[in-house]
């Protein structure tokens, strides 16, 4: 196992730690992803996920990040999520 790769990115202005960790369990990565500060995200409720995948998807999207990024991405255009990102605005207004 190799020593975890760690990563900040910012996502539509919410501040992310991502910490990869390549052959977890053999053929399997996994990644933790925090929110730092304020901010929502699709993929958590908590601001926190924890999640393994096969080497080879991580590989496929060519790295951790841009996984992680794809995977947001993703996410952001369910309507569960749209209902989330809304009320967190109006809340915002006030």
């Amino acid at each position: 196992m190799s020593a975890p790769v760690s990563s900040q990115i910012d996502w539509r202005g919410v501040v992310i730690s991502i910490s990869y960790h390549r052959h977890q369990w053999s053929t399997f990565d996994h990644i933790e992803v925090n929110v730092i500060g304020d901010g929502i995200i699709p993929i958590t409720e908590t601001g926190y996920r924890s999640h393994y995948l096969h080497s080879d998807v991580t590989d496929e999207y060519g790295g951790a990040v841009a996984y992680v990024l794809a995977w947001l991405e993703h996410e952001a255009q369910t309507p569960q999520w749209k209902k989330r990102a809304e009320a967190a605005r109006q809340l915002s207004l006030f």
